[in-house]
Parts: C-alpha cells; sequence; structure tokens
C-alpha cells in the first residue's frame, strides 16, 4: 500500500502517534483530571464567539448540566446564567476532553483517563456515553435528561471506577471490533462488548453492577467515548511538532467545525458546519432541522476510523453508503499517513494531514449523528459530513 507523500515534519508527528499504546487506565472527576473550574462548562468543537451564539441542543444540554452541577435551580435560571456569562461555556479539546454531540462536561463528572501505556505521558479525558434513552449527547432540555444524567454519575460511574483498576487495553479492543466490521465510530457494538468483557467480573461483584452491565448491554456505543479519548490521547503525542500539519484536534459545535495541528496546539482552524448528508428517521420534518455538524467524535474520523475506514465495515457501508462523495471508500487509503502496526494484518491506514487533503484536492469526512437544530426531537438520524477543504488550506498557509 503507498500513502501521500509527506513533509518530514508530518513523518515525525505520525511516528510518534504510532508509538502510543492507549489504556483506559481511570475514572476520575473532571476537577481532579484537569482542574475543571466548577462554573465552566466544557462542549464539543471550537469555541462560540458569543453566549448568544450557542447552538440549541448545547445550550440545552448546558442547562440541564448547570442544574446538574448545582449552579442553577432551573433550567430557565440556567440558561440566563450562561447567556449573562456567570456560567461559562469552552471547548472541551482545550482541556484535552473529548465529548460527544451536544454533550457537555461539568467539574463533579466522573471521566474515562486514557494514558499512554507505552510510558509516554500523554493522555486524554471522555465523559460517560449517555447510551439510549435521554442520553446527554442527544441535546434535549427536560427532566428526564436531568434525571438520567445523576443516575449516569451516581449509579454507573462509581462502578466503574472500581472496575477499572488494572486498565483496559484499547487498541487490543479496536483490532477486534474492526475485524469483525465495526468502524469504531458510527458503529461499535464489538468494541462495546469486548470492553465489558474486560470489567465484567468486577462489576458482578458491586451492588448497582448488574444495573451497570445491563445499561452498557443495552448502549452499544459505550465504547465510543473511551475510543474518542483514545485517539486523542495518540493524536495529542504530536503536539509541537514543527511544521507538522497532522490533524490532533477536530470537533464541531452545530455552528462551526475546526481543527487544530500538531504544529500549533491550542489554536483552532474554523469554517462554518453543514449539516451532514443524510437521511431522516422520520419523512415529516424538512431539512433545514438538521443541525449543523457537532461532536468531538470527529476525531476519532481523524484519526483514520469512523467514515475513514468504512471500506472495513460491510454494516456501515449498508446505512451510509449512499452518502458518501465520490472516492469515498478510498478516501482512507488516499489521505491517511501510514498502517498503524497495532492492526497487523489490517493494514489500517491512519493519521489525517491538512497537507495530503490540500495536496489531492480531497476532502475528509466524518460519520455523525444528525441532531434537531430546535433542540426538541435529539437525533433525527444519521450521516455523511464533508469537511470544507478551505479549512485545510487555510491551515497549511503558515507552515513552512
Amino acid at each position: 500500500m503507498t500513502y501521500p507523500s509527506q513533509h518530514a515534519a508530518d513523518v515525525a508527528a505520525i511516528n510518534k502517534v504510532l508509538s502510543v499504546k492507549p489504556i483506559w487506565s481511570a475514572m476520575q472527576t473532571a476537577a481532579d483530571a484537569v482542574k475543571l473550574d466548577r462554573k465552566i462548562l466544557l462542549h464539543a468543537g471550537p469555541e462560540f464567539s458569543t453566549p448568544e451564539n450557542i447552538t440549541r441542543p448545547i445550550l440545552n444540554s448546558a442547562k440541564v448540566t448547570a442544574v446538574f452541577e448545582g449552579l442553577a435551580d432551573s433550567f430557565d435560571q440556567a440558561e440566563t446564567k450562561i447567556i449573562s456569562g456567570e456560567i461559562l461555556l469552552q471547548p472541551a479539546q482545550n482541556f484535552d476532553v473529548v465529548t460527544p454531540l451536544a454533550a457537555v462536561v461539568s467539574s463533579s463528572m466522573c471521566l474515562h483517563k486514557v494514558e499512554d501505556g507505552g510510558h509516554g505521558d500523554s493522555i486524554a479525558w471522555a465523559p460517560l456515553n449517555g447510551g439510549n434513552g435521554a442520553a446527554p449527547r442527544l441535546g434535549q432540555c427536560h427532566q428526564p435528561a436531568l434525571d438520567h444524567l445523576n443516575w449516569m454519575y451516581s449509579v454507573v460511574a462509581p462502578a466503574l471506577r472500581n472496575a477499572v483498576d488494572d486498565g483496559v487495553d484499547l487498541l487490543t479492543i479496536a483490532t477486534t471490533a474492526i475485524n469483525q466490521e465495526d468502524d469504531c465510530h458510527g458503529r461499535t457494538p464489538v468494541g462495546t462488548r469486548e470492553t465489558l468483557k474486560r470489567i465484567q467480573s468486577s462489576l458482578e461483584n458491586q451492588s448497582n453492577g448488574a444495573a451497570v452491565i445491563s445499561f452498557i448491554e443495552q448502549g452499544p456505543s459505550f465504547f465510543l467515548n473511551i475510543w474518542m479519548a483514545a485517539c486523542k490521547c495518540m493524536l495529542n503525542a504530536a503536539r509541537n511538532t514543527k511544521d507538522s500539519s497532522l490533524i490532533i484536534s477536530a470537533g464541531a459545535n452545530g455552528a462551526t467545525t475546526g481543527i487544530q495541528l500538531a504544529a500549533n496546539p491550542g489554536q483552532w482552524i474554523v469554517a462554518d458546519a453543514a449539516s451532514p448528508t443524510g437521511k431522516f428517521d422520520r419523512d415529516d420534518l424538512p431539512a433545514s432541522r438538521g443541525l449543523g455538524a457537532i461532536g468531538d467524535s470527529a476525531i476519532v474520523d481523524a484519526m483514520g476510523f469512523g467514515a475513514m475506514a468504512m471500506s472495513y465495515s460491510k454494516p456501515q457501508q449498508d446505512t451510509l453508503g449512499a452518502f458518501l462523495p465520490a472516492q469515498g471508500l478510498e478516501l482512507g487509503n488516499l489521505l491517511l499517513s501510514a498502517a498503524h502496526p497495532g492492526f497487523g494484518a489490517l493494514n489500517l491506514p491512519v493519521g489525517l494531514t491538512a497537507r495530503a487533503c490540500v495536496d489531492s484536492g480531497l476532502a475528509p469526512i466524518v460519520s455523525l449523528g444528525i441532531l434537531d437544530r430546535e433542540g426538541e426531537l435529539g437525533r433525527l438520524g444519521g450521516g455523511i459530513f464533508t469537511q470544507p477543504l478551505e479549512m485545510f488550506a487555510k491551515a497549511v498557509s503558515g507552515l513552512q
């Protein structure tokens, strides 16, 4: 297999990424993990220019989270405090946290810790996946969402904290998952099953263990959040590689999509976020109800999974193949940097560089859920988001 011609700085960056062995090692509160102030809430994608520009699903999740955190007594009071700036929203990836769709992170929430078991110092974090039902990532503001959040962090999080003491090797799980047609983003039931196997005996010995096991079994996306943190952990190893255009952060907030390069960590390069191209689960809604791309799960596709690895997942091709752009199934081989040695004979390519996108004229893609922009109906369906190519051109313009 051949890969795009690469700049020496990008080769150096991807080699750092390939050396990381991501391990799910612990659960810690955001206050302890990243020193998150109680009055700061973290959201997906780049920052909003003003509180008034916060997209409705993220605002809804922030309102629910503010009440959960005790920052407000009601959803209405929470909105007033958010719009006034008394409660601040900031990009999660600026704190090495990745959060899915509209889910918002607060200081008392327990996060998955993923660190480099290869003895590097790279670490990343992610909140719990909400499973089915009134999950926080869906961006709805109502009592069931608050009740579900309280249950997750009072029951599920403590059980996981006790279950993960020995550490869980995530590359082994992801390899099994890809071999069995997961793409590690839009489809993760095998990854979830394999993760549960590693912690099930510990959960069975806990008072709430049966409920937590049932929650994981019924929520096939449980592995996704952990794998998001794994991808962020691997990519973080390349930070501050001079002149490298390797994408180390990627996400969207419903209004704008953004990336960060290894050469300039912390600096978002942004563009407008269109709604993913896909199909709603119901036929009575106009296309205009679809929110623009949202979620930090784009980090998974930037690493080389999700839509960029759809050629490995026939079920995902059957579900989303009709929405792929030209050469969609080949984009992984055309844009990514190197085969990851942890995936053996799969020859799975990873590592997206802005230079490869600009040189080829090909835009990378992300598989995403489509949320209701009004924040009322939650997830409307799923689709494919094509990242704006001009964003990558802007990213490389200042590099040598």
